[in-house]
């Protein structure tokens, strides 16, 4: 059995529509050839393998095709068959190559012979190659026949450098520039190629096939060739083309990357050291680090660079391409491409590449050893960078308060007595817990609760040895000026970085977990429940979130994952923060108040409260199932059970007194009767007790005792 011709033979053009990426070319001479304007003279130029001498057949089958000149040949006629693709050829179509007879004795051998007129043709043609190894004598020899040729003759020269064409020839020719294919149009051209001969490919062995073909479509199709040759019952596989053809695997590019954002020499050098025991070219690895720097400068400068074909990458690759520009700074980018570039060059003859390749690793680590004015910018970069991770100083050492709602509280441990305060602005006293105070009615709260509130005394917790301006001074010291703050400004931002690397750990962590404490070494998250962390810890998401915390924050952590204590009732391990969760934004959270007193020393309907008295609460209540947890608004929760007696007997009396409803457990709303005259919300939209409740002061009522 006889072996298939090679791909660039088996699927050489026939016609100018089969011709890929030249359509500056072919556009033209098929509007030339349909407009009957053919000249007598062409001059095709360009890289090689770019369809130069396979355009010029199709012209000569164009022009002598029975139905031509014709920008579409039929295929039927003699002629046609005779110049199709692994046809006979034809005698009135003359290919000549200049680089063996393109002497002035071969240039007056073809000038006596282009005066006999075609055979069976419409037009005798030379197609003469490689045009530039033609002597000047043999130029000077042709130059009356091309200037004034015969009717029947026509004169086509390919050659890949016209300016060694003299002008004199050059002048009566019709010049057409060919160009390297594009990489996207190559690509797609492969894909197809690959289907019809019913070979797989991984899409990620199509950059580097195009890589290796350099634009050229014959070299191109030759390396696809020799791949598919050697493929397995697999395909063609990005490991396969990896090995063959020599080039880095992106795994190595990607490590000595990150090792170069995170500034480890270590890394780096333990990539280098593993590029030579694996027999790889040092100048390879350079040159291909060199291409991974020119695609993070672009994605740098325009991030979606990969989605508008500025690199071709693909899409797996271009997540990780954005995730790694976005840990460097310009300047630094430039900085290391230009250094890698240097050393590329000074790599050609050198006697030991890879110490060149050690120093062009040292100098990019080492940007502080370079006083050049790309030095400093890349110092500078670092600098701002830093600057705008770690942002101000911590709310804790300036005095200032967070904004409400933007950071949850946190109780911090307890921080050693020897640790002295950190000069700070004076911490205004908390006002003194005063004596509780009578419960007033449900109306009456609601009325309060839009009026200014009054000065309320804190929840009584108990005192830390020291204040909270210390501990926080504490606590950033601890992780190097990086505290618990910063660490929940730049959430968002890490969890943009989750979401490129995998959407399963983005979507875990941005809606069940929050950033507890950090410290030098450790990154502790709290998840809303015990199923949450099992599934973070179990499908590898701490590595992801680990990864993550580099990209953005360029700090190594261990990552430990909690559960919420918050959310847990009565649920306060030891050494563990208590969380105290935001408010709804659609309304600010009521201050904490002390448990409600005994009824019988609650004031009569409509009385005010005193000045200093505190507004009366629903007691906390654990929602039925299925219902929403409300967000915590305090650090502590009564548990007495008196209190919570007494509060449900306030509320009954509140509901049984003047302006109350009463009725039995599980009563229907209220009638126009027994509708307080003074509540607008009871008159015009009917609420019931409880209903009042839940919208004015966000209480679940548990139950519901009947008055004796």
């Amino acid at each position: 059995m006889d072996a298939p011709l090679a791909l660039y033979r088996r699927y050489r053009p026939e016609t100018f529509a089969e011709v890929i990426g030249q359509d500056h070319v072919t556009g033209p001479l098929r509007a030339a050839l349909a407009n009957n304007r053919v000249n007598h003279a062409y001059l095709f130029s360009g890289p090689r393998g770019c369809g130069k001498t396979t355009s010029a057949r199709i012209l000569a089958r164009a022009l002598n095709c029975e139905q031509g000149p014709t920008p579409e040949p039929c295929g039927q006629c003699q002629s046609c068959r005779d110049l199709a693709r692994g046809g006979p050829g034809s005698i009135d179509v003359i290919e000549i190559d200049a680089a063996s007879h393109g002497g002035v004795d071969d240039a007056r051998d073809l000038r006596e012979r282009a005066f006999f007129a075609p055979v069976s043709s419409r037009y005798k043609v030379y197609i003469i190659d490689e045009a530039h190894m033609v002597t000047t004598q043999g130029f000077n020899a042709l130059l009356k026949l091309v200037e004034e040729p015969p009717e029947h003759l026509k004169f086509i020269f390919a050659t890949t450098e016209p300016e060694k064409v003299i002008g004199t020839i050059r002048s009566r020719t019709h010049h057409y520039p060919f160009r390297l294919i594009a990489p996207r149009t190559l690509t797609a051209y492969l894909s197809d190629l690959c289907a019809r001969e019913n070979v797989p490919i991984e899409p990620a062995a199509l950059p580097l096939v195009v890589r290796a073909g350099g634009g050229s479509a014959r070299d191109t199709l030759s390396v696809l060739d020799q791949l598919m040759g050697g493929a397995g019952p697999e395909g063609v596989t990005y490991d396969l083309a990896t090995a063959l053809l020599g080039y880095t695997p992106d795994s190595l590019l990607d490590e000595v990357v990150d090792a170069f954002a995170a500034g480890d020499g270590g890394s780096v050098f333990a990539v280098v050291d593993k590029v030579i025991e694996t027999g790889q070219d040092p100048r390879r690895f350079t040159e291909d680090l060199l291409r991974r720097l020119r695609d993070l400068v672009i994605i740098a400068a325009v991030p979606d660079a990969p989605a508008t074909g500025l690199i071709d990458v693909p899409e797996d690759a271009a997540e990780r391409l954005v995730a790694q520009a976005a840990r460097f700074g310009r300047a630094d980018l430039s900085r290391a491409a230009d250094l890698v570039a240097t050393g590329l060059t000074e790599m050609r003859g050198a006697t030991a590449p890879r110490l060149l390749l050690e120093l062009i690793c040292a100098r990019v680590l080492l940007p502080g050893a370079d006083d050049s004015t790309d030095g400093v910018l890349a110092r500078l970069d670092r600098i701002e960078r830093r600057i705008s991770i770690e942002g101000t100083p911590s709310t804790a050492q300036s005095g200032q308060t967070p904004s409400p709602g933007l950071v949850p509280e946190v109780r911090l441990p307890a921080a050693p007595e020897a640790a002295a305060p950190a000069p700070a602005a004076p911490t205004p006293a908390a006002p003194t817990p005063a004596a509780p105070a009578p419960a007033a009615p449900v109306a009456e709260s609601a009325a309060q609760s839009a009026a200014p509130p009054e000065p309320t005394p804190a929840p009584l917790e108990p005192a830390a040895p020291e204040p909270a301006e210390p501990a926080a001074v504490a606590a950033d010291s601890a992780t190097g000026g990086f505290g618990l703050a910063d660490v929940r400004r730049l959430w968002p931002a890490i969890l943009d970085a989750v979401k490129l690397k995998r959407r399963f750990t983005w979507i875990l962590l941005s809606q069940n977990a929050q950033v507890v404490a950090v410290d030098d070494q450790t990154l502790t998250i709290a998840l809303l429940n015990a199923g949450a962390r099992d599934s973070f810890l179990s499908s590898g998401s701490e590595d992801i979130l680990r990864q993550a915390a580099v990209d953005v924050i360029g700090r190594q952590w261990r990552v430990e994952a909690i559960v919420d204590p918050g959310v847990q009732p009565g649920a306060d391990p030891a050494g563990e923060p208590r969380i105290t969760r935001p408010a709804s934004a659609s309304a600010p959270a009521a201050p904490p108040v002390p448990p409600a007193p005994a009824p019988d020393a609650a004031p009569g309907a409509g009385q005010q409260a005193g000045p200093g008295a505190p507004q009366a609460a629903a007691p906390p209540a654990t929602p039925p199932p299925g219902t929403p947890e409300a967000p915590e608004v305090n650090l502590s929760r009564p548990t007495d059970p008196e209190a919570v007696a007494r509060a449900r007997e306030a509320i009954q009396a509140t509901r049984n007194g003047p302006g109350g409803h009463g009725g039995p457990t599980g009563a229907e709303g209220p009638s126009d009767d027994d509708v307080h005259p003074d509540d607008p919300d009871a008159d015009d939209q009917g609420l019931a007790g409880a209903e009042l409740l839940q919208r004015t002061l966000g209480a679940v009522v548990i139950e519901e005792i009947p008055h004796d």
